[in-house]
């Protein structure tokens, strides 16, 4: 069977045969092999930043280190400056993968990744889902997911879905009219399984509660439903369960890393350790037991071309006490959950919506460093940011299209430059708050 998925990345540049074979040697590691694996590349990787990368060596202040403990932590603020200013020797724009992050904890940036890591990445997630018996160039996806709606950057994705197999359920509106298409395309398509956001999974799930439904009924080859991107309560999951009628995965990523954490087929939210390096840190940068409650910090053991070496994604964490070093099991990851907005036509748009509104205003300059957006009326919003100088009126319209675009038309925003943004007690930015009761 040709293996059009596996064909594209190849196409692409990205050496997925390679990257596979790879990952397999890795799996079968023993447990004493993988724990060598792992000193390893952490030294390795370090010794190749320090070596190759000026960003990397300003921040440790030193071409050298004596001990891992020793290596500072790496946040998104140190990122938000020009992407070439972070690259490594011989890496440039044209010969990574390059993108955005979603902003979902307010601070965005644009990363890369070396082309053989980003490989990994893909390989990463082929194998997992590979546990659920879903084979990327062959089973059809159901996804939940935004979608840029310029015309150039629509017609990629829908290409890119095309080749993956996937068929795009865009989450800008998911009002019940909308919902009655969504249900529609589920009859007349053999879906294999469902991806996306928690928020719009979990308003599908409620609508079909509505219409006395079960997902499975009305497309009996799903086998299993996979949620990312936000937090996903146990009311939900059980909710999702019980109107799709299939197994609900829980999926914890980031998209300038990797798979960090995806539940394994006895339900534990297992860590990856083929490609990552994840510990938990208090507020001084102490590691900490299995079982305690801390700052998830990650290190990427395989990108070459941008260093994210103990990078403090933002999120809090515990690893169970029963975890190993070859074997971390996610017990609790707190955080990454969003509002939905309630618009004045009926819509409803989670609020990762406003990841493809802001892409519109994060620029690789690095001005705006950090955003929030409150709903504070059905027809209107407040977006708060810190930036090193004002938007301007050009900037501000642009914004204001982009909205009209994935929202809809003739809402009011006012924008509100400030010093820096309310946080929760945790230190954490939500990215999109409703008030509305």
């Amino acid at each position: 069977m040709l293996k059009l998925f596996d064909l594209t990345l190849k196409f692409n540049g990205y050496p997925i045969k390679e990257a596979k074979a790879e990952l397999r040697k890795i799996v079968a590691q023993s447990t004493t092999e993988h724990q060598l694996f792992i000193e390893n590349k952490k030294r390795e990787i370090v010794e190749f930043h320090l070596q190759n990368n000026a960003f990397y060596q300003q921040l440790v202040g030193s071409k050298t280190f004596k001990s891992w403990g020793d290596l500072p932590i790496l946040n998104k603020q140190n990122l938000q400056k020009p992407l070439n200013e972070r690259l490594s020797n011989g890496y440039n724009s044209k010969n990574t993968y390059v993108n955005k992050t979603s902003g979902s904890s307010g601070d965005p940036f644009i990363f890369a990744k070396d082309k053989y890591c980003h490989a990994l990445t893909w390989a990463s997630y082929m194998y997992r889902f590979g546990w659920f018996g879903i084979d990327f160039n062959r089973s059809i996806q159901a996804r939940f997911y935004g979608i840029p709606l310029d015309f150039i950057g629509n017609k990629k994705e829908r290409f890119k879905d095309f080749l993956s197999k996937r068929f795009r359920f865009p989450v800008f509106d998911l009002s019940d009219q909308a919902l009655e298409k969504v249900l529609k395309k589920f009859e007349n398509t053999k879906f294999d399984y469902l991806n996306g956001y928690t928020s719009s999974l979990v308003l599908f799930a409620k609508f079909l509660r509505k219409q006395n439904l079960i997902l499975k009924e009305t497309c009996p080859t799903l086998k299993v439903c996979m949620v990312t991107s936000e937090m996903l309560f146990e009311e939900d999951k059980i909710l999702l369960e019980t109107q799709f009628g299939i197994p609900i995965i829980n999926e914890y990523g980031a998209s300038e890393l990797d798979l960090i954490a995806f539940e394994n087929p006895e339900g534990e939210w297992q860590v990856n350790t083929e490609t990552l390096f994840v510990e938990i840190l208090d507020d001084k940068n102490n590691v900490l037991p299995y079982g305690q409650e801390g700052r998830i910090v990650i290190t990427s053991l395989f990108n070459k071309a941008h260093p994210f070496i103990r990078y403090d994604i933002g999120d809090i964490g515990i690893l169970d006490a029963k975890s190993t070093l070859d074997k971390p099991i996610l017990k609790k990851l707190i955080g990454r959950n969003n509002d939905v907005a309630l618009l004045p036509s009926g819509k409803k748009a989670p609020g990762l919506t406003f990841y493809y509104v802001t892409k519109s205003i994060i620029e690789d300059d690095g001005n705006v460093k950090e955003f929030i957006i409150k709903q504070t009326k059905i027809d209107t919003f407040e977006i708060e940011y810190v930036s090193e100088t004002e938007l301007n009126l050009e900037q501000i319209q642009k914004i204001k299209q982009a909205i009209a675009l994935y929202l809809e038309p003739n809402l009011a925003f006012k924008f509100t430059r400030k010093n820096a943004l309310e946080r929760t007690n945790r230190g954490k930015l939500k990215q999109f708050t409703s008030l509305l009761k």
